[in-house]
């Protein structure tokens, strides 16, 4: 029996077509009795079509400075 955390461990490579038959069986399985994997994979689909629909926007140089900075201290901090 799948269980959610199955369900989500394996999400990303179902939306991606990555599984094979049986573990695609056993996901939709799921989703088809459990309403909150439902949500969850049927609106990870719908935000993936509007993102590849979308053109790419350019991130202002600010906010790419900061993004930068927070990430690098991430980073050194896990270094630690």
């Amino acid at each position: 029996m799948l269980t959610c955390k199955d369900f989500l461990n394996e999400l990303s490579d179902y939306l991606d077509e990555r599984v094979d038959a049986d573990v695609r069986a056993k996901l939709e399985h799921h989703i088809a009795e459990c309403p909150n994997c439902w949500v969850i994979a049927d609106t990870t689909k719908k935000t993936i079509r509007i993102y590849k629909g979308m053109e790419p926007q350019p991130i202002p140089a600010e906010v790419e400075s900061r993004l930068m900075k927070a990430l690098e201290k991430k980073m050194a901090a896990r270094e630690k």
